[in-house]
């Protein structure tokens, strides 16, 4: 694995802690919540396409 893969997979992880935090948070901001969602899933997505794909053979 790359370092770029391991530097997403950091990114991910503290967007999920923030993400976290933001709901137990006294006064909950959903569009706070929807942007952390929005950039964990951008993020998620660049790491699918750093991860070589399996062929499926039926």
């Amino acid at each position: 694995m790359s370092d770029r893969y391991f530097s997403l997979l950091e990114r991910h992880q503290k967007l999920d802690e923030a993400l976290r935090l933001a709901r137990r948070s006294r006064w909950v901001d959903p569009f706070e919540i929807a942007r952390i969602k929005k950039l964990k899933l951008m993020v998620k997505d660049r790491l699918s396409r750093l991860l070589p794909r399996k062929s499926v053979t039926l």
